[in-house]
């Protein structure tokens, strides 16, 4: 009884969780394309060697850094947020968290080999892998469904809605 309670929640947790890994995937190569077009190539060649040269708990502390450095844009969309600057604190807020999530997945890139090399972030990073996975087992059926449903070619949500539409239409014009 309680699992099927809790099932909804869980499905919401995994859509959220499966959005982030999706952005992180998906915003390392933009990432990437802007460095190469900046001249950071040095500055990432530069940074690379750094991270080489440093023990894995100091490169830990190189990954943490950037998150620390984007908080106060994210404070400063809930500052905005509370003085009802609405389309300002959401502009902020997602500002933030593609700049934070981009610019994470650059320097996990840089620093994933030494992090790994700590048995508890190797742990760690193999949970998050496996709930990614056990995320995408939960909505992919979901998926699935939903877009059974959209499907136009007769059966689906979509095209029914389309038939009816058109009934409408041809009714309006039948009754003029």
């Amino acid at each position: 009884m309680m699992r099927r309670l809790f099932k909804p929640l869980w499905v919401l947790l995994a859509v959220i969780f499966l959005i982030e890994a999706w952005l992180w995937d998906h915003l390392e190569p933009v990432v990437e394309r802007v460095v190469a077009r900046i001249p950071l190539r040095a500055f990432k060649h530069w940074l690379a060697e750094k991270i080489a040269a440093l023990s894995p708990a100091l490169t830990l502390i190189v990954f943490v850094v950037p998150a620390i450095l984007l908080f106060p844009l994210k404070l400063l969309g809930l500052w905005l947020l509370t003085h009802e600057y609405w389309i300002s604190a959401v502009t902020m807020m997602v500002f933030a968290k593609f700049l934070g999530l981009g610019v994470t997945a650059f320097i996990f890139d840089l620093t994933r080999p030494k992090l790994l090399q700590m048995q508890w972030f190797a742990k760690i990073y193999e949970w998050v892998l496996a709930l990614r996975a056990k995320a995408a087992e939960l909505v992919n059926p979901i998926k699935l469904r939903i877009r059974e449903a959209m499907r136009s070619d007769g059966d689906g949500w979509l095209s029914r809605t389309r038939q009816l539409i058109q009934r409408f239409r041809k009714n309006a014009h039948e009754a003029r």
